[in-house]
């Protein structure tokens, strides 16, 4: 699947420091660091495409933006890998509700979703890969897995079981109950007759009347729950990789079935040395989501003349751990803050600019905190102004170049 362009990076001067992510490492992680240099490895869940991108996914792909620009002003290769779960039963749901063909409702609003990436300035994964394209990569591990005596068939379906997982639990934390309860509410089947245990969830669906399938060893069907990103993670990037990312609502279970799924498939843990999971984005004090269809869109501000890069000094202006509720002066606020931005970058000269660029640095070091990186600008920004220009006439291009290369802003 094709991803979207970008503007090249800028290259700076000086030594980042080392990041430090707020997450435990799993069991069986490489306790030493990478050395400088090295190829990083990056997977982050993606979307499914039965609604444009609204702005708590983008705060997510934001954050791994963050991480992906400091990674690669350390010197390494990184290696992004983001999934589009193209067949799925909500896309399945939204296209019999509005009478469209499933698969042109996904291709329409992956083409929002690339758009509305590439206006963000957000780097696109060296591989996108949709769950279509991928249906005998996950055929093939859900085989492995029923190889190593992990799964079993129900009724032509085919499950996980739980009680072959040593370590499950260790990605989320939680307990059996909790576990349980939100099983339930986020597409599992924990009361489903037959099953070994309650927990226990689908690798492969099988056909059903109406239903899109397609012809795979393990009879016609379609990939059940979780098992897409672990076949497109391993074989994209192998097992051990360095990050594996996505909204906190994929704790559990998504992340926590899928590294069960890959630690068995290779016979070792884990599947990611850490998670790192984004903190959901509110309305005005409630949640937003697509089941309460409140909604607000990367797509539409842009279409009410937004700039993406106001937008994306908006979401910035969170830090990734913490929850948060939009609010339409936010917006305003951001792009009264980028205008200050460009006037100073424009002055002939300014203060002192390499100072800013180290203290940028040191603020996404520190578990990617946005916020203290936009107040080091901001500070810049209102000496520039205030003095009308500095004794630096390189540091305006330094600083414009920093928050391109760091913080993604064009400025």
């Amino acid at each position: 699947m094709q991803s979207w362009s970008s503007d090249d990076v800028p290259r700076l001067d000086g030594t980042p420091r080392p990041l430090r992510l707020n997450s435990a490492p799993q069991p069986g992680a490489d306790p030493s660091p990478a050395a400088p240099g090295t190829t990083k490895r990056l997977y982050v869940c993606g979307i499914t495409p039965y609604d444009a991108a609204h702005l708590g996914h983008a705060f997510t792909y934001l954050t791994f933006d963050l991480l992906n620009r400091v990674w690669r002003d350390a010197g390494a290769e990184v290696h992004y890998v983001q999934n589009v779960t193209d067949i799925d039963d909500p896309l399945l749901e939204r296209a019999a509700a509005t009478g469209e063909d499933w698969r042109a409702l996904a291709a329409r609003e992956i083409d929002v979703f690339r758009a509305d990436m590439e206006a963000l300035r957000v780097l696109p994964p060296r591989s996108f890969v949709g769950v279509v394209e991928s249906i005998d990569l996950i055929a093939d591990l859900v085989q492995r897995v029923r190889a190593r005596g992990a799964a079993y068939e129900l009724e032509g379906d085919v499950y996980f079981s739980v009680a072959s997982a040593p370590h499950f639990g260790a990605v989320s934390g939680l307990d059996r109950d909790t576990m349980l309860d939100l099983f339930g509410e986020r597409g599992g089947d924990p009361t489903r007759a037959g099953k070994k245990d309650p927990l226990d969830w689908l690798l492969w669906r099988a056909e059903r009347p109406g239903e899109p399938a397609w012809d795979s060893p393990l009879g016609r069907g379609r990939p059940g729950w979780h098992v897409e990103c672990s076949a497109i993670s391993l074989h994209e990037l192998g097992s051990g990789f360095d990050v594996n990312g996505g909204g906190v609502d994929l704790v559990f279970p998504h992340h926590e079935m899928g590294a069960a799924e890959a630690e068995c498939a290779t016979g070792h843990a884990p599947q990611a040395q850490q998670y790192c999971h984004v903190a959901m984005v509110g309305l005005d004090g409630d949640k937003m989501s697509k089941s309460q269809g409140n909604l607000v869109f990367v797509s539409g501000l842009r279409a009410e003349g937004a700039d993406p890069m106001a937008i994306r000094l908006a979401l910035l202006d969170h830090h990734y751990a913490t929850p948060w509720d939009w609010t339409a002066d936010q917006l305003d606020r951001a792009v009264a803050r980028l205008a200050r931005w460009r006037s100073a970058v424009a002055l002939p000269s300014g203060e002192p600019g390499a100072d800013v660029v180290t203290a940028i640095r040191a603020a996404l070091s520190d578990d990617l905190n946005a916020p203290a990186a936009l107040t080091v600008v901001d500070r810049w920004a209102a000496r520039a102004i205030e003095n009308q220009g500095g004794t630096d006439p390189e540091a305006p291009d330094l600083v414009r170049r920093a928050v391109d290369a760091l913080l993604g802003v064009a400025l």
